[in-house]
């Protein structure tokens, strides 16, 4: 069997809209014109260009193409004939579905001719605010945000190597210095290299069945009472949290059903739950409402952006900041269950925000 192979041009002719196959326009001049001359004259084309596109469509393809018999026109073989109705056939047929991709793919190329757009490439501990700071960057500010979700420890390695802009993550506020969240993030963050930059406050908490059924208020209620849990992966910001808050309550990870089972992200881990695989999980309040789960809250986070101090200045950079100070963006923000602006779009010292460094001068 043959394969398709799909491909596409960047081009100024607002006529070049079809998905066209070059053999095809040569079949097709070919049977319009009766030769191989015509054919090429027809098309622009050289006689010895289309006759050795002929021969070397005959020897992929494995079939004959063109008939010569003496006295007569040149015309198609039947293999020929029969392409050129399986040409028309995927037209007939597909001609919608290519002209609304055609239509998506001018859209998104869009963006690159366009001066006043803004590309920025995020890679970010799972939060449900980001899908919806996309939207609103796309539509209010022309920005376009280029999201990845991935644990918060990768996230900021992925920025370290150059993958991304931005990388998101998430602490308690003020973290202690000898914390696991510092033990974490330390290493991979270096004052005076890295600007943390202010997005925004979030609750996190039990994610349970509706009404509680095994009335969980605490860790330690889902430890006593072996409730089933669902964690997160390793490297995710959650399950830093978790550890920290089970160290906290004098818990262990033995102790807790479940443990090492884990889900991708705070929606996975609330349908685990909706689903009835699971009785409990750590999560944001926002993914337990949307899955029409109760929620216990624990703890309030903040949800921190950095970037390299050199990308400050970077116009995708300075689009997203005065996004984020912008009263619109904040206001949707706080309408989403469990969230709230904090200090959105300030450019913070790690020193600050992340106390686990000391200086005699303090680097910002």
């Amino acid at each position: 069997m043959h394969r398709v192979q799909l491909h596409y041009t960047l081009t100024r002719d607002p006529g070049a809209a079809l998905v066209r196959h070059p053999l095809i326009d040569l079949l097709q001049a070919v049977n319009a014109q009766g030769s191989i001359s015509a054919a090429a004259r027809a098309l622009g084309l050289s006689y010895r260009h289309v006759w050795g596109e002929l021969k070397r469509w005959e020897a992929e393809l494995g079939n004959e193409l063109i008939v010569w018999e003496k006295g007569q026109s040149a015309r198609l073989s039947e293999f020929g004939d029969k392409l050129m109705w399986a040409e028309r056939q995927a037209q007939a047929r597909l001609s919608p579905q290519i002209e609304a991709l055609r239509a998506d793919l001018e859209r998104a190329f869009a963006v690159a001719f366009d001066p006043a757009a803004h590309v920025l490439a995020l890679y970010a501990s799972h939060d449900d605010a980001l899908p919806a700071l996309r939207a609103h960057a796309a539509l209010q500010n022309n920005l376009h945000l280029d999201i990845h979700f991935t644990g918060s420890v990768d996230a900021i390695a992925a920025l370290n190597e150059g993958r991304c802009i931005m990388a998101g993550f998430h602490t308690l506020p003020q973290p202690a210095p000898g914390s696991l969240a510092a033990r974490a993030y330390k290493p991979l963050l270096q004052p005076g290299l890295h600007k943390v930059i202010g997005f925004g406050r979030r609750t996190q908490g039990l994610m349970v069945a509706p009404g509680n059924p095994l009335g969980l208020r605490s860790l330690a209620d889902v430890a006593s009472l072996g409730a089933r849990f669902v964690n997160r992966p390793l490297g995710a910001g959650t399950r830093v949290l978790l550890d920290e808050l089970l160290a906290t309550a004098g818990l262990g990870a033995a102790g807790i059903t479940g443990y090492a089972r884990t889900e991708p992200s705070h929606t996975a881990v609330a349908q685990a739950i909706a689903s009835g695989t699971a009785d409990v999980g750590l999560g944001i309040e926002l993914a337990a409402r949307s899955r029409g789960l109760d929620f216990v809250p624990l703890a309030q986070e903040n949800y921190h952006l950095v970037c390299l101090k050199s990308a400050l200045e970077q116009p995708a950079t300075q689009a997203l900041l005065s996004l984020l100070r912008g009263q619109p963006w904040q206001t949707q923000l706080s309408a989403l269950a469990g969230y709230a602006p904090e200090r959105s779009g300030e450019v913070l010292s790690l020193r600050e925000v992340l106390p686990w460094w000391t200086f005699r001068t303090q680097k910002r």
